[in-house]
């Protein structure tokens, strides 16, 4: 395995660290050295005005090898479609069927998954769940009818090579009409890139959950926080997160350590840029294809018309900036009347950023903004609702079990087991399922040395941005912020509940549902047509971003209101979401987290609809 480069392991080193995020300015796949398989289609990494190659038509050939690339001064191989990083943007037409032919070089297995797209499930790319992937040498063929259409993407379903650089865009046009008006529109895709092997970085975090956080809480914190709320509380504050084994800025697994935050394959350095006449609508397709990596996206200087989400149209709603998680896609229309204008993208984490420009012409250069200070996680993000009645951080302890979990006493031991929780009895008593449930119904097999935590109450509202968003002056996204025009797929009301809880162990970077890890679980059954039911309770301190294959996921309010429809859904710290879903695929899919090393480590489980 390569050795890590010192500028990684010396969070001092700020000059090296800001050259790390920045990246090479003609960082990326290097022209005329790929490898025989691929040297047909290689190409130098796309900068200014250009775009990763836009693939039309019915019938497409793409070729999965490798290629060297080069983003930080430290060669390194990607694994690339057609050589190219991103892969080749895919433009197909609502109503068409679509045939293509994907030719594996690779030395072990690989697959391609199409995410959101709805179709039979044999088409849909996981190995071991619905084929059995793409042997090296040999081609597999995808084919299905296009019944959808909108903003989604492409990306590999196999071991870490998503990370790897093989993902791409996907724009579906519609049969008739465009919905959104816009004069111009271009696609941009977020990502992230490590120097290091995938799997010794899963090592590290493995034998060290917080190897890459360089925001440690320090001495300066401590007697901030003294001076502030006084030394009983900082005190008070700081051993709860000891006696927890937590650390309030644990946000994300990665940071800018092994890091480079990159937009259409571009580095910060390199400045993507995208033009525009002054007076245009401009359309901007925006995809998170990251491997790990929360972006919280703004254009200073520049409202964002949110108008699309996860390939379907949303009621406008304007905003100053969204954060959006692995697997998610968010189209904004902006009206744009200075000359250029920096894309920021910053990490979740505030280590470091991705970002590009739009521009009248190519050359200029927006100042950058910094980044935002880091955010604490607090007392909501640990205890959801209970947080709201505990006086100070003190009280709050008393309601803690063991475990550093959030176990209250007068709940007691779930009398029920299984991995999928059929709430009919417990929603009938509650008065019905008009609404989804509040109450937490822990499984089991949640007791164990796989989870560290669990939340009883959780809190429900959608109205909050998220750690690091909260209170900033500028107008931030929710989920309460989204509606889907066109009302549910389906007018019924749901025949039951099924509630599943995103779990973990932060120490022993553990990560299931319901406790346990994909190969110790059975898979969750839906009833071919039925509609049901899904909750999602994160009993960690991490945002999951949930995707589940093939089915449409209707995310609904607190109070059982449709809102919006969405192929991924993230489920912040403490939080209890809910959405219903009409069975009508039938098929072996697949359910995860959209954070690569948490799907990786076990957040992964199998849905049947027989």
């Amino acid at each position: 395995m390569p050795s890590r480069s010192p500028i990684l392991v010396a969070p001092s080193l700020d000059l090296s660290r800001r050259r790390f995020v920045q990246g090479l300015a003609a960082g990326g796949v290097l022209a005329g050295l790929s490898t025989p398989a691929s040297r047909a289609f290689a190409q130098q990494a796309p900068t200014a005005n250009e775009s990763p190659p836009v693939l039309r038509g019915n019938e497409f050939d793409l070729l999965i090898a490798e290629s060297p690339v080069n983003f930080t001064g430290q060669p390194g191989m990607a694994i690339t479609i057609n050589g190219s990083l991103p892969a080749p943007t895919l433009r197909w037409r609502e109503g068409e069927t679509v045939t293509l032919r994907v030719t594996n070089h690779l030395r072990e297995t690989a697959s391609i998954h199409w995410h959101g797209i709805l179709l039979p499930f044999q088409m849909d790319g996981v190995p071991g769940i619905s084929f059995n992937g793409i042997a090296p040498g040999e081609t597999f063929v995808y084919r299905f009818k296009l019944q959808q259409s909108g903003t989604y993407w492409y990306h590999s379903h196999s071991g870490f090579h998503e990370l790897k650089g093989m993902y791409g865009a996907i724009v579906v046009d519609p049969a008739g009409p465009e919905t959104i008006r816009a004069d111009r529109e271009h696609v941009l895709l977020f990502s992230d890139w490590t120097d290091e092997d995938p799997m010794r970085v899963f090592a590290k975090l493995k034998a060290q959950s917080d190897y890459y956080n360089y925001h440690q809480p320090t001495v300066i914190d401590f007697f901030r926080d003294a001076a502030r709320d006084g030394l009983v509380a900082a005190i008070d504050k700081r051993q709860m997160w000891n006696e927890m084994r937590m650390n309030p800025t644990d946000l994300a697994d990665l940071s800018s350590a092994t890091l480079t935050y990159l937009a259409n394959g571009v580095t910060p350095a390199g400045n993507w840029t995208a033009l525009f006449r002054p007076g245009e609508r401009v359309r901007l397709r925006m995809i998170n294809g990251a491997g790990n990596t929360f972006y919280d996206v703004r254009i200073p200087g520049l409202k964002l018309a949110v108008v699309h989400v996860d390939g379907v149209d949303t009621e406008p709603v304007t905003v100053d900036e969204f954060r959006f998680g692995p697997g998610e896609t968010v189209d904004v229309i902006v009206e744009p009347r200075d000359d250029a204008y920096a894309i920021f993208a910053q990490s979740m984490e505030r280590t470091g950023y991705a970002r590009a420009t739009l521009a009248v012409r190519e050359g200029l250069s927006p100042a950058v903004p910094a980044l935002d200070p880091v955010e604490w996680l607090d007392m909501s993000d640990m205890m959801g609702s209970m947080s709201h009645g505990a006086a100070n951080q003190g009280s709050a302890m008393a309601g803690m079990s063991g475990m550093g979990g959030m176990d209250h006493g007068s709940m007691g031991r779930p009398k029920h087991g299984g991995m999928a929780l059929d709430h009919r009895q417990h929603a009938a008593a509650a008065g019905g399922l008009a609404v989804p449930s509040t109450i937490a119904r822990h499984a089991r097999t949640e007791y164990g040395a796989s989870t560290d935590m669990r939340v009883d109450m959780a809190r429900t509202n959608l109205d909050d941005p998220g750690v690091g968003l909260r209170n900033n002056r500028r107008r931030v996204l929710t989920l309460a912020d989204l509606h889907t025009p066109s009302g549910p797929i389906d007018s019924r009301g749901p025949g039951r509940e099924v509630e599943l809880h995103l779990t973990g162990n932060m120490e022993r970077y553990s990560w299931s549902l319901d406790g346990l890890e994909f190969g110790q679980s059975t898979p969750v059954h839906f009833r071919h047509g039925e509609r049901l039911r899904v909750i999602l309770h994160n009993d960690t301190m991490m945002t999951h971003p949930m995707h589940l294959h093939g089915l449409w996921s209707e995310m609904e309010s607190p109070d059982g209101r449709f809102l919006a429809r969405r192929h991924t859904l993230p489920v912040q710290p403490a939080q209890r979401i809910s959405f219903l879903v009409t069975a009508d695929a039938l098929g072996r899919w697949a359910w995860h987290c959209h954070l690569l090393f948490h799907m990786d480590a076990g957040m992964f489980r199998e849905v049947v609809v027989s």
